[in-house]
């Protein structure tokens, strides 16, 4: 295990819904008994798989269940997932808050941890009393914390305040402080919840870019938990997806978001909506959209060697000049592509061009043989430009692009940039 940081094998973490937890006497006895008969635990045989949408028939559920992966020494961990998907609870048990039911999991390092505001700190001690308390519990000794202790403050950006009890301190502040606690105190693993998004940007920046010196220079593993798919393909080298407790992808970040997209995003390329009360009185409803092929077929996966229509059905319910419909394209890195709209057009140039009261069916074609193979998605609007918003659609369109054209040395996955048009040389 010289390589490896962490280890992590038959993993479970049972919980009990309702107001008492697992922890009761009746229960730890049952529990003790059965062990000691080298039975298995008899209430991990009625638990049953953690979907939060859904009413069970049990009270027991696995927040995680035969979870097994392996993290390498400077490897930077990206843990994606829906909510519910189990990754707070991984990184509490990583982080032994809370003791696993089931598995092991060997760790060879440091551990340090920012799993919520403030994780470790006392809020009656001040800010400079908490870095110690905080390096303490890292076990650095008092000369170690004293020779990081100005790089701390300096990057936490909370110098004035440094001697006032954090019970004072703004959410963002204590974040910034408790950030910088963990990540210059040198352990040799860093965990990180979503708690970063509490920062404002330009913190948000500094500490992406904390922890990519972290992982790289340092050589110290890395694990991060977030729903921005564009940290986490910057930030990560690995990628690990969780669902209802378990691994579905443990992989490159590209697997594990690809896989991510495909099974929580896919729509079948059609979604439509019925008007509520209040959109009767919009002036426009975008009713439905629909990606298709140049038969009309409804698709959600192409090759970019083919043709892919965008199609609106739109309601205008009130008739009117200087009414646009646009649409942007995202990627899987929540990079926007680009961004079109009906004013491109010759006829939507004009200001005055008049929307009469009834459907309109609107069609684009989207330039997918410039696109790279992944995962896509497209957000639409309708607006009078500085005006008013008239109509948002509340779902978006996800789609896949398969690269089937590019010959194999400029494929897109082996060129940097965010499209990748097939362009005409020429020697003169």
């Amino acid at each position: 295990m010289s390589d490896i940081a962490i280890k992590v094998e038959g993993l479970g973490k049972q919980y009990r819904l309702g107001e008492i937890g697992t922890g009761t006497i009746s229960h730890d006895l049952n529990r003790w008994f059965a062990r000691m008969r080298g039975k298995e635990d008899p209430f991990a045989k009625v638990g049953e798989a953690n979907d939060r949408t859904k009413k069970g028939n049990s009270d027991y559920v696995w927040s995680l269940r035969d979870v097994e992966f392996e993290v390498k020494k400077g490897e930077a961990l990206g843990i994606i997932g829906r909510n519910g998907a189990g990754k707070s609870t991984l990184l509490k048990l990583l982080s032994k808050v809370t003791a696993p039911t089931t598995g092991n999991i060997k760790v060879n390092g440091r551990i340090a941890s920012l799993l919520e505001v403030g994780t470790g700190f006392h809020p009656e001690l001040t800010g400079r009393e908490n870095i110690f308390l905080n390096g303490a519990i890292l076990g650095m000794t008092k000369t170690e914390i004293r020779s990081k202790f100005d790089e701390i403050v300096d990057f936490s950006g909370v110098e004035r305040y440094i001697d006032t009890p954090v019970k004072r301190y703004s959410s963002g502040m204590y974040v910034r402080l408790a950030f910088a606690v963990a990540a210059f105190l040198e352990p040799e693993i860093l965990i990180v919840d979503e708690v970063l998004a509490v920062g404002d940007a330009e913190f948000q920046k500094k500490c992406m870019g904390r922890m990519k010196d972290v992982s790289v220079n340092d050589g110290r593993t890395v694990l991060f938990v977030s729903h921005n798919m564009a940290a986490v393909q910057k930030l990560c080298t690995a990628g690990l997806m969780l669902a209802q407790g378990s691994v579905i992808v443990d992989g490159t970040v590209s697997e594990a978001m690809d896989k991510y997209l495909e099974v929580h995003e896919a729509n079948n390329g059609f979604i439509e909506r019925t008007p509520a009360e209040a959109d009767y009185a919009k002036k426009v409803f975008i009713k439905s959209a629909a990606l298709t092929n140049d038969t009309g077929q409804l698709i959600s996966a192409v090759n970019n060697n083919a043709s892919l229509y965008l199609e609106l059905d739109v309601n205008i319910m009130k008739a009117g000049i200087g009414y646009n419909f646009s649409f942007e394209l995202w990627n899987m890195r929540d990079e926007c592509i680009f961004s079109s709209s009906f004013f491109d057009n010759e006829a939507g140039k004009h200001a005055d061009y008049l929307w009469q009261s009834g459907n309109n069916t609107l069609r684009v074609e989207l330039p997918i043989r410039m696109l790279k193979e992944g995962n896509y998605r497209i957000s639409i609007a309708s607006v009078i430009p500085t005006v008013e918003i008239l109509d948002i659609f509340p779902t978006e369109l996800r789609f896949h692009i398969n690269d089937v054209s590019s010959p194999i040395f400029v494929t897109g996955e082996g060129r940097n940039g965010v499209i990748v048009p097939i362009l005409n040389w020429s020697k003169r």
